[in-house]
Protein backbone atom coordinates (compact mmCIF):
# COMPACT_ATOMS: atom_id res chain seq x y z
CA UNK A 1 0.00 0.00 0.00
CA UNK A 2 1.28 3.56 -1.12
CA UNK A 3 1.08 6.89 1.10
CA UNK A 4 -2.16 8.21 -1.01
CA UNK A 5 -3.87 4.50 -0.41
CA UNK A 6 -3.08 5.12 3.06
CA UNK A 7 -4.03 8.56 3.19
CA UNK A 8 -7.69 7.64 0.72
CA UNK A 9 -8.44 4.53 3.46
CA UNK A 10 -7.90 7.10 6.39
CA UNK A 11 -9.74 10.10 4.79
CA UNK A 12 -13.09 7.39 4.37
CA UNK A 13 -13.42 7.02 7.72
CA UNK A 14 -16.01 8.82 9.76
CA UNK A 15 -15.13 12.57 11.02
CA UNK A 16 -11.13 12.11 10.24
CA UNK A 17 -8.84 14.81 9.60
CA UNK A 18 -5.56 14.61 8.57
CA UNK A 19 -2.50 17.26 9.19
CA UNK A 20 1.52 17.32 8.27
CA UNK A 21 3.09 16.82 11.97
CA UNK A 22 6.44 15.75 12.80
CA UNK A 23 8.63 15.92 10.02
CA UNK A 24 6.42 15.58 7.55
CA UNK A 25 4.44 12.52 8.74
CA UNK A 26 0.70 12.52 7.78
CA UNK A 27 -0.97 12.24 10.76
CA UNK A 28 -4.88 11.17 11.11
CA UNK A 29 -7.05 12.25 13.21
CA UNK A 30 -10.95 11.87 14.58
CA UNK A 31 -12.03 14.53 17.17
CA UNK A 32 -8.63 15.86 17.46
CA UNK A 33 -7.10 12.41 19.16
CA UNK A 34 -4.18 10.48 16.59
CA UNK A 35 -5.19 7.31 15.28
CA UNK A 36 -2.70 6.43 12.67
CA UNK A 37 0.91 8.34 11.58
CA UNK A 38 2.15 7.23 8.22
CA UNK A 39 5.46 8.27 6.78
CA UNK A 40 7.29 7.56 10.56
CA UNK A 41 10.87 5.48 9.08
CA UNK A 42 8.89 4.72 6.06
CA UNK A 43 6.06 3.10 7.88
CA UNK A 44 2.44 2.99 9.21
CA UNK A 45 1.86 3.49 13.08
CA UNK A 46 -1.49 2.92 14.64
CA UNK A 47 -3.33 2.52 17.73
CA UNK A 48 -4.39 -1.12 18.35
CA UNK A 49 -6.47 -3.75 20.94
CA UNK A 50 -4.67 -5.33 23.60
CA UNK A 51 -4.91 -8.72 21.81
CA UNK A 52 -4.58 -6.99 18.41
CA UNK A 53 -0.96 -5.73 19.98
CA UNK A 54 0.49 -9.22 20.55
CA UNK A 55 -1.21 -10.93 17.63
CA UNK A 56 0.77 -8.12 15.69
CA UNK A 57 3.82 -7.71 17.17
CA UNK A 58 4.70 -11.42 18.11
CA UNK A 59 3.41 -13.09 15.05
CA UNK A 60 2.93 -10.67 12.96
CA UNK A 61 4.03 -8.16 10.78
CA UNK A 62 4.16 -5.38 13.20
CA UNK A 63 6.45 -3.97 16.04
CA UNK A 64 5.88 -1.77 19.25
CA UNK A 65 5.75 1.95 17.79
CA UNK A 66 8.59 4.09 19.01
CA UNK A 67 7.12 6.58 21.17
CA UNK A 68 4.36 4.86 21.61
CA UNK A 69 3.90 1.13 22.57
CA UNK A 70 2.73 1.51 26.48
CA UNK A 71 -0.42 2.90 24.53
CA UNK A 72 -0.57 -0.26 22.64
CA UNK A 73 0.52 1.16 19.20
CA UNK A 74 1.77 -1.06 16.74
CA UNK A 75 4.18 -0.32 13.64
CA UNK A 76 4.01 -1.97 10.25
CA UNK A 77 6.36 -1.26 6.84
CA UNK A 78 3.36 -0.30 4.24
CA UNK A 79 4.91 -3.24 2.43
CA UNK A 80 4.49 -6.17 4.81
CA UNK A 81 1.26 -6.56 4.84
CA UNK A 82 -1.98 -6.71 2.49
CA UNK A 83 -3.59 -3.79 1.38
CA UNK A 84 -6.96 -4.73 3.20
CA UNK A 85 -5.10 -6.10 6.28
CA UNK A 86 -4.36 -2.44 6.22
CA UNK A 87 -7.62 -0.63 5.51
CA UNK A 88 -8.94 -3.12 8.22
CA UNK A 89 -6.19 -2.18 10.77
CA UNK A 90 -6.76 1.32 10.28
CA UNK A 91 -10.89 1.48 10.23
CA UNK A 92 -9.85 -0.47 13.88
CA UNK A 93 -7.82 2.48 15.00
CA UNK A 94 -10.21 4.70 14.25
CA UNK A 95 -12.96 2.99 16.02
CA UNK A 96 -10.44 2.97 19.59
CA UNK A 97 -10.31 6.26 19.43
CA UNK A 98 -13.55 7.77 18.43
CA UNK A 99 -14.98 5.38 21.70
CA UNK A 100 -12.86 7.56 23.84
CA UNK A 101 -14.25 10.41 22.90
CA UNK A 102 -17.13 12.12 24.98
CA UNK A 103 -20.61 11.87 24.41
CA UNK A 104 -20.80 15.62 23.32
CA UNK A 105 -18.19 14.96 20.83
CA UNK A 106 -19.29 12.16 19.32
CA UNK A 107 -22.55 13.60 18.32
CA UNK A 108 -21.03 16.57 16.91
CA UNK A 109 -18.84 14.69 15.07
CA UNK A 110 -22.26 12.75 13.59
CA UNK A 111 -20.57 9.56 15.20
CA UNK A 112 -23.49 8.79 17.88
Amino acid sequence: MTREQVEAAAMALPAATKVIQWGGSDVYKVGGKVFAICGLSGGLSFKVSEIGFVALTEGGPGRQAPYCAKGQWVAIDLDAADDADITDWLATAHGLIAAKLTKVAKRELGLA
